[in-house]
């Protein structure tokens, strides 16, 4: 069970990721640069006293996760886009996990509820002892009784110090597991929605820009060695974006050594997730902690 000063952090870092959140809901427009949002929120995170627990994720329409704007994105927020903007934030490690929806098209506010509605329905039934099966069927159920369909292979997540994911998946469909929720973990509970008729899974997309460290190993360049140094202790085991190395140097000069940590595996890239049948995704998200009485939420 986390200590009382742990707890303190985990509610501390719900507070600013609500915040945030909340804020870039209203502020996020049709045509405004992605790069923009990302900035805004990782910026504002830190104003708050917080850090940011991985780059602010901007998925629009069909891409489901891990979207962030690699260094100088041109891309914009489309019209009539739908736009899960997922937000993380960490007081000493101890993360708090957060998404909304931004829907500029009618069409598409239906989808948002049953995320929405799904989310409601996970957070009133979790409690100690509870099947992460029994969890996904009532979450399935739920996005499925709205007219949707859930993303069948992705997952909340169990949260710990400065890892993002670990320990148990909380899926958003009916499986069998044997896995049961226990009192003292955080969970960042995460139900995706698409369409009926769309394909209800996501596969990986051609990019990646977001990353982590994984480990230390001989590297020839002594500027790679350099990097990764830099990167480690910055940013420990937390996912970071490119962007976030201009504390570093500028581009040009790290890029080689960066290109020569990812053949190497040093560091890991998390590609971007797209619906497989280029389907609409909507998303909501809360962090809890278990209570011996239940979930307490802490965005």
């Amino acid at each position: 069970m986390p200590a009382e000063k742990a707890l303190e952090s985990y509610h501390r870092a719900g507070e600013i990721a609500s915040k945030v959140r909340e804020e870039i809901k209203n502020g996020t427009k049709e045509g405004i640069l992605v790069i923009e949002v990302c900035e805004r929120v990782e910026r504002r995170i830190r104003e708050l006293g917080g850090k940011p627990a991985f780059p602010c994720n901007v998925s629009i329409n069909e891409v489901a996760a891990h979207y962030t704007s690699p260094p100088g994105d041109e891309r914009r927020i489309p019209q009539a886009a739908i736009v899960k903007i997922d937000i993380g934030v960490h007081v000493d490690g101890y993360i708090a996990d957060t998404a909304t929806t931004v829907c500029f098209d009618s069409e598409h506010e239906g989808m948002i509820h049953a995320a929405e509605m799904a989310l409601e329905k996970a957070i009133e039934i979790i409690r100690p002892g509870l099947s992460t099966s029994h969890l996904g069927s009532e979450i399935q159920k739920v996005i499925e009784g709205q007219g949707f369909k859930p993303i069948s292979n992705l997952t909340g997540h169990q949260l710990g110090r400065y890892m993002v994911h670990t320990g148990k998946s909380l899926p958003n469909v009916s499986h069998f597991s044997m896995s049961k929720i226990r009192a003292g973990d955080v969970y960042a509970i995460e139900p995706f929605v698409t369409l009926t008729n769309a394909a209800g899974r996501v596969e990986n997309g051609p990019e990646a820009h977001i990353y982590r460290f994984v480990k230390r190993k001989s590297l020839g360049h002594p500027e790679s060695k350099r990097l990764l140094r830099f990167i480690e202790t910055r940013f420990r085991t937390l996912p970071f974006a490119e962007r976030w190395l201009a504390e570093y140097g500028p581009g040009k000069e790290h890029r080689a050594a960066f290109s020569d940590l990812l053949a190497s595996k040093c560091l890991m890239a998390y590609p971007v997730f797209v619906e497989a049948s280029g389907k609409e995704v909507a998303q909501a998200e809360h962090t809890v902690y278990i209570d011996e009485d239940g979930p307490v939420v802490l965005t």
